[in-house]
């Protein structure tokens, strides 16, 4: 009974500790999250807009041709 006693309050006080750290996120990854500029503001600046328009055949479903069949 005694062991299991102390086992238990061992367990307690690892759950107690993890708990108490504080779980903070990395400088860098908040950084470059906050530093992200928009899509529309990406497409700005890499002149997308300026682009020629390009027709651009579906080919999604491809059917066999005659001879295949």
């Amino acid at each position: 009974m005694k062991r299991l006693t102390i086992l238990a309050l061992a367990v307690a006080a690892l759950i107690v500790t993890a708990i108490s750290f504080p779980h903070s996120r990395s400088p860098l990854i908040a950084l470059s999250s906050a530093a992200m500029p928009a899509l529309q503001e990406l497409h700005t600046m890499a002149g997308v807009n300026t682009l020629p328009t390009q027709e651009i055949e579906d080919q999604s479903l491809v059917y066999p041709t005659a001879a295949e069949r």
